[in-house]
């Protein structure tokens, strides 16, 4: 049977990439990622295998991240950006021994893959193979997910953040990751494509007792404006530089060059941005994108907006450093928009600004 076959026994229903977008009770789905874990099949995210002498060293000299600092089975996030700083592409890079394990955002898998291709040098020994053809991916998130994951896999060492393993689900070898949650602890599951349905009915058989729950796009979508995870295409975008959208984290200041460190390094230096991203909360739904005023000038915009079943109207927005204050009243189209707070990664001089 295919994992397909398996959403749709479960009441999921897909999108035309496969993609479960819910299995018929949203409010369940997401009071479960809030309170103990689900399962949700993210395939159409990118997987690619990095091989030879220098898969590493190329990645370290086109983005942000210092991947070569990584120990065997250590990851981190890295950012590929323009030569004036744009983001392009956000990615997780996993060292893994022989190999390295890139994971991108919905999606860009395959541009990913091919912008890696077109910038292999006549001396370079690195190649990079897709493996969304031939593999599924499996995420767990929720504060019971730790749970879920140490039984199935009681003999795993507990894995820090950003860290990854080899373990045998049933009698399937998978590889399992930790990354960065959008509720609880997230965990990554890659898994053959024949073997992928049967991994997916032993994690949810092993974490029912842990509250797990079968979950769709539509919640991780929920989640992700909920916690503030720059989006493909929204935030995470050529519109913006890493450290306006929260990204400092993922960004060295002390390896060596790359595409964009220019820029990068020069505003760092400086302390100060122009602009942040920032948590609201909505009167009502407002579509993003769309602008936001204050007294009538215009000092951000809405790049994220969902409701969630509990009927809470929430977004996503870049504005200006000088009007991102906490509790401070926007205005989306005639709707209010209260600003919640900063978030993703901030240096602590951008929060001490932004909050006097």
């Amino acid at each position: 049977m295919m994992l397909a076959d398996v959403h749709r026994q479960l009441g999921g229903r897909l999108a035309p990439d496969g993609i479960p977008l819910d299995y018929g009770d949203l409010q369940a789905e997401y009071r479960a990622a809030l309170a103990a874990a689900v399962l949700m099949d993210r395939s159409h995210e990118g997987r690619i295998e990095g091989a030879g002498r220098d898969r590493l060293a190329l990645i370290q000299r086109m983005s942000t991240n210092d991947v070569l600092a990584l120990a065997e089975n250590e990851g981190c996030p890295t950012i590929f950006t323009t030569p004036v700083g744009r983001i392009i592409d956000r990615v997780t890079v996993y060292h893994r021994g022989d190999t390295a394990l890139l994971l991108t955002d919905a999606g860009r898998g395959g541009a990913v893959q091919q912008y890696l291709q077109r910038n292999i040098f006549f001396n370079d020994e690195a190649r990079y193979t897709d493996l969304a053809p031939s593999t599924r991916q499996l995420v767990l998130h929720g504060p019971n997910a730790a749970a879920v994951v140490t039984a199935l896999a009681p003999d795993l060492p507990a894995l820090l953040e950003m860290h990854s393993a080899s373990i045998t689900v049933g009698d399937t070898s998978v590889v399992i990751a930790r990354t960065k949650p959008v509720s609880g602890t997230a965990w990554v599951i890659i898994a053959a494509n024949d073997s992928a349905a049967a991994v997916w009915n032993a994690v949810l058989a092993t974490g029912r007792s842990h509250g797990l729950l079968p979950a769709g796009s539509l919640t991780y979508n929920l989640l992700r404006i909920r916690a503030g995870r720059p989006g493909a295409g929204r935030e995470a975008s050529a519109d913006f530089i890493p450290l306006e959208v929260g990204l400092w984290d993922e960004v060295s200041f002390n390896k060596g060059c790359y595409t964009g460190q220019e820029i990068l390094a020069r505003m760092e230096s400086r302390g100060r941005l122009a602009k942040t991203i920032v948590s609201l909360r909505l009167d009502r739904f407002v579509e993003a994108p769309a602008p936001l005023l204050k007294d009538e000038r215009e000092v951000g915009r809405l790049t994220s907006s969902v409701t969630t079943p509990d009927g809470d109207s929430l977004g996503i927005a870049v504005v200006r450093l000088a009007a991102a204050q906490p509790g401070a009243v926007l205005d989306a189209g005639g709707v209010q928009a209260t600003i919640s707070g900063l978030v993703g990664a901030q240096p602590p001089t951008l929060r001490t600004e932004a909050g006097e």
